[in-house]
C-alpha cells in the first residue's frame, strides 16, 4: 500500500475544501516559517518528525472561529506557537503530578505508560474543546515509535492509534473527504460552506425480539411447600439441636398503592397489566417469576382488596412503577390513590386524587441510621480499610421500620385503609406482568435554536407553520423506514394519516400507545439480557447491535409521540436529532424547498 505524501494529501484536502466548504478552507492559515519551526524545536527541546515538520510549512494550523477545519473530535490542527503551549503546558501539569518512578527500569512502553506527559511527546490538534485538554500527539523520541501518532482525552490515560504518522492521518483525512466515508467513527460533510462531522448510523433491520424470546419460555412454578415433620409421640425419643437465637427477619413493609372505587383487576389494567400473563399468584410465586426469563424484565404486581371499597397493589419485582408520577396520575383518574412507600431511611405517604397530589395530605419521616458499631468512647469502629463496623443481622433503621407501622396504622383513620402486609403473602391474588406505561412528556421546553450544526432556530422563525410541519412529517418518515418501525401497522397508519394531514388519536390503552410501549420493553429487556451475561458464565441471546437496533426504535416512537403531543419545535428537534442518516439534511432542504 502506496501512502501519499504530506504535499500530496494536503492537495486534495484543500481540493475538497475549496469546492465544498470554501468557508473552512479560508480558515487554513499560510505556511509557517522554518525559522519559528527550529525556534520552536529548540526552545521544547526536541526534534519535530519530518510530517509535522512538512505540515506545518504547508498550514501553521488554522484560525479558530466559526467553520475552522477540524479532525472531528480530534480537534483542529495546531500551528507551531499552539503546539508549543500546549506541550509546555502538559509538560507543567505533568511535573505536578508526576510519582516517582524509577524509569531505569523500565522499557519505552513502560515510560510512556507511567509518564503523565513524556518530555518527547507534542500535542498536535486543539481537542473538542480547541484546548490543550485532549487532542492528538505525536512522540518525537527517536526509535521505533519516532513519529507515531496518539491520543489524548480531558487528562484521561494516552493510548497510540494506528496511524504510524502524520502523512497517514493527512492521507486517511483526504480519503473521508473525497469519498464521503468515515474517518475514525465520523462523516465529513460539507454545510453552508463549512466542513462538520455527523456519525452515519444504522440500525439492525430485524433485531431479536427479547419479548419473544421470553414468549418461548415457561413461567417458573414454585414447588408446594414440604409438610411439617410429625410431632413426636410419647415415648418416642428425639433430638433437638440448637445453634443460637436466630434472628427475626423483618416485617414485611412493601412499596404499596391503594386505589379506592376499583377492582384488583382494574388496579392491574390502570397499571398496565399484560392479559395473557395474568393470574393467581402467591408473593414466593410472583417473586420467582418475576425473576425467570419468561418475565423479560418486565414488572410483576399483585393485586387484592382491603379496607372499605378499596384495591391494592404491591410490586413483586421488576423496574420500580409506584414512584412515578404518570402512573400515580394514571391510576387516580376519576378516584383517589394513597401510596406508602419505605426506601432505607424515609418513609413516606403519597396521595393523589383525580390526577392531582394532595401536598396537605402527605407525610414524610426520616430516621437515622442505627446500625453502625461506636466504641467504648462513642467514636465510631473503623475496620483497616477505614470504613465505620455495622451489626449484622439488625434492621439498619428501625425508627422507619416503626415509622412504616404507624403510618400504615393511620390510614384507617384517615382514608378508611386496613391491611396487614403479612396476610398475603401466601394468599393467591390476582397478578400480572406490565408493559409499563410511557412517561410523562414535558409540558413545556427551551427552544433548541441547533440541532447538529442546523440553524432550527432560524427554520422554525422563517417558515410557514404548514410548511414546517410538512417537512417535519416527511423527516419522521424517514427516520420510521431508517429505523424499521414503519412496519408496524399501527405506527404505518399514523404516518399516513399524518401524511394526509389528518388527526392521529393517541389514547392511552389503544394499539399505538400499546406498540411504543412494547418498543420500551425491548429495549429495557434487552439490556437486562446483556447485563446478566456480563454477570455470568453464559452469552446473551441478544447482541448489542441488537439493543442499538431496538433503542433506535424506540427513540423513533418517541419522537413519533412529540410529533403527536408537543409543539412542532419541540418534535422537530427530536425527529432531527434522531435521524439515522448523515444526509438529512439534504433531505431537509429538499422538504423545505418543496
Amino acid at each position: 500500500m502506496i501512502t501519499l505524501t504530506v504535499a500530496q494529501s494536503w492537495d486534495r484536502i484543500e481540493t475538497w475544501l475549496a469546492e465544498h466548504a470554501p468557508l473552512s478552507h479560508g480558515l487554513l492559515r499560510p505556511p509557517a516559517r522554518p525559522e519559528d519551526v527550529a525556534a520552536a524545536e529548540l526552545r521544547l527541546g526536541v526534534t519535530f518528525p519530518s510530517d509535522l515538520k512538512e505540515s506545518l510549512l504547508r498550514h501553521d494550523g488554522v484560525r479558530l472561529q466559526d467553520g475552522t477545519p477540524t479532525l472531528d473530535h480530534y480537534g483542529p490542527l495546531s500551528g507551531v506557537e499552539d503546539i508549543v503551549n500546549s506541550t509546555e503546558f502538559l509538560r507543567h501539569i505533568g511535573e505536578e503530578a508526576a510519582e516517582e518512578v524509577a524509569e531505569a527500569d523500565l522499557d519505552e512502553e513502560e515510560r510512556d505508560q507511567h509518564a503523565y506527559w513524556p518530555h518527547e511527546r507534542l500535542l498536535i490538534t486543539l481537542g473538542i474543546g480547541w484546548q490543550s485538554s485532549d487532542g492528538l500527539f505525536v512522540v518525537t523520541r527517536p526509535g521505533p515509535h519516532h513519529g507515531r501518532i496518539g491520543r489524548y482525552f480531558d487528562e484521561g490515560c494516552p493510548s497510540f492509534t494506528d496511524w504510524p504518522g502524520l502523512r497517514h492521518v493527512l492521507a486517511d483525512l483526504a480519503t473521508a473527504l473525497e469519498n464521503g466515508t468515515p474517518f475514525h467513527g465520523s462523516t465529513p460533510l460539507g454545510f453552508e460552506g463549512r466542513l462538520i462531522w455527523d456519525h452515519d448510523r444504522t440500525a439492525v433491520p430485524d433485531p431479536s425480539s427479547p419479548l419473544g424470546l421470553a414468549a418461548g419460555t415457561t413461567e417458573p412454578q414454585v414447588p408446594p411447600a414440604e409438610p411439617a415433620p410429625p410431632a413426636p409421640q410419647p415415648g418416642e425419643s428425639y433430638v433437638v439441636l440448637g445453634f443460637g437465637t436466630p434472628a427475626e427477619p423483618p416485617p414485611a413493609q412493601p412499596d404499596v398503592v391503594f386505589v379506592a372505587g376499583v377492582s384488583p383487576g382494574e388496579l392491574l389494567d390502570g397499571l398496565g397489566a399484560v392479559p395473557a400473563t395474568a393470574g393467581p399468584r402467591s408473593r414466593e410465586q410472583a417473586r420467582s417469576s418475576a425473576a425467570a426469563p419468561w418475565a423479560a424484565c418486565r414488572p410483576m404486581v399483585r393485586a387484592g382488596r382491603c379496607g372499605d371499597g378499596w384495591s391494592y397493589a404491591t410490586q413483586e419485582g421488576g423496574d420500580p412503577q409506584f414512584g412515578r408520577p404518570e402512573v400515580l396520575r394514571r391510576l387516580s383518574r376519576g378516584t383517589r390513590v394513597v401510596r406508602l412507600a419505605k426506601e432505607g431511611p424515609e418513609v413516606r405517604v403519597t396521595v393523589v386524587e383525580d390526577g392531582a397530589e394532595r401536598p396537605g395530605a402527605a407525610r414524610r419521616v426520616l430516621s437515622p441510621r442505627e446500625d453502625y458499631v461506636t466504641g467504648p468512647d462513642g467514636k465510631p469502629a473503623l475496620g483497616r480499610d477505614g470504613q465505620q463496623w455495622q451489626r449484622i443481622g439488625v434492621d439498619p433503621w428501625p425508627g422507619s421500620t416503626a415509622a412504616y407501622t404507624r403510618l400504615l396504622a393511620a390510614l384507617a383513620t384517615e382514608h378508611g385503609i386496613t391491611w396487614d402486609p403479612a396476610a398475603d403473602g401466601d394468599e393467591p391474588l390476582a397478578s400480572a406482568l406490565l408493559l409499563p406505561v410511557l412517561d410523562d412528556l414535558p409540558p413545556a421546553r427551551t427552544p433548541v435554536s441547533s440541532v447538529r450544526d442546523v440553524d432550527l432556530g432560524g427554520i422554525v422563525e422563517r417558515t410557514p407553520p404548514e410548511r414546517l410541519r410538512s417537512a417535519m412529517a416527511a423527516q419522521l418518515g424517514r427516520l420510521a423506514s431508517e429505523t424499521g418501525i414503519d412496519a408496524y401497522p399501527e405506527i404505518a397508519g399514523a404516518l399516513e394519516r399524518i401524511r394526509r394531514n389528518e388527526p392521529v388519536d393517541l389514547p392511552a390503552g389503544g394499539d399505538l400507545d400499546l406498540r411504543m410501549r412494547t418498543l420500551s420493553a425491548e429495549v429495557r429487556a434487552a439490556r437486562g439480557l446483556l447485563d446478566a451475561a456480563r454477570r455470568g458464565p453464559d452469552p446473551a441471546p441478544v447482541t448489542a447491535a441488537d439493543l442499538a437496533a431496538w433503542a433506535a426504535r424506540d427513540s423513533a416512537a418517541g419522537a413519533l409521540r412529540e410529533f403527536l403531543l408537543l409543539p412542532l419545535p419541540a418534535a422537530a428537534a427530536t425527529i432531527l436529532y434522531q435521524r439515522l442518516s448523515v444526509h438529512w439534511r439534504d433531505d431537509l432542504a429538499a422538504d423545505l424547498g418543496g
